[in-house]
């Protein structure tokens, strides 16, 4: 499974509001910018992450994007399923869909514990998690740039 540009983007957005949660909202100018991303692509995925109740707008003159809730609570997880749906690595293990060979095949036990294997990674790193690596990878950088 290859995660789209949607989902690198949406967790990379995501991210972005981590490190910036607690001081209001976001501007989608201010996201593309810190993100190096094209603020209409801004506008599309920030739709399906408020849909998915991960952030929330605030209309006026005060207004932009924020996290729906606090950034230790939000799993990457959420974030890429948000943006591609459920992890799923091969169409013989989606739920609803019958294989004439289920409960035979040993290939069909090993896409589902690598699918689970990735939840699993993805469910344990927090946007918290993510931000505070992103910092840490920042100030390296920092350090070591003349």
């Amino acid at each position: 499974m290859k995660v789209s540009t949607k989902g690198r983007y949406g967790l990379r957005v995501m991210m972005e509001l981590a490190l910036r949660y607690g001081r209001g909202t976001v501007l989608v100018g201010d996201l593309a910018q810190a993100q190096d991303l094209p603020p209409k692509y801004l506008h599309v995925l920030l739709g399906s992450l408020r849909a998915s109740g991960l952030v929330r707008t605030v209309r006026g003159p005060n207004g932009g994007y924020e996290l729906a809730r606090d950034p230790s609570r939000i799993t990457a997880l959420e974030v890429v399923e948000a943006m591609e749906g459920k992890i799923q690595l091969a169409a013989c293990g989606e739920e609803g869909k019958a294989c004439n060979r289920g409960g035979l095949c040993a290939t069909q036990e090993l896409w589902e514990a690598t699918a689970q294997a990735m939840t699993d990674v993805l469910g344990a790193a927090t946007l918290t998690t993510l931000a505070d690596r992103h910092l840490q990878l920042r100030s390296q950088h920092d350090h070591w740039t003349i």
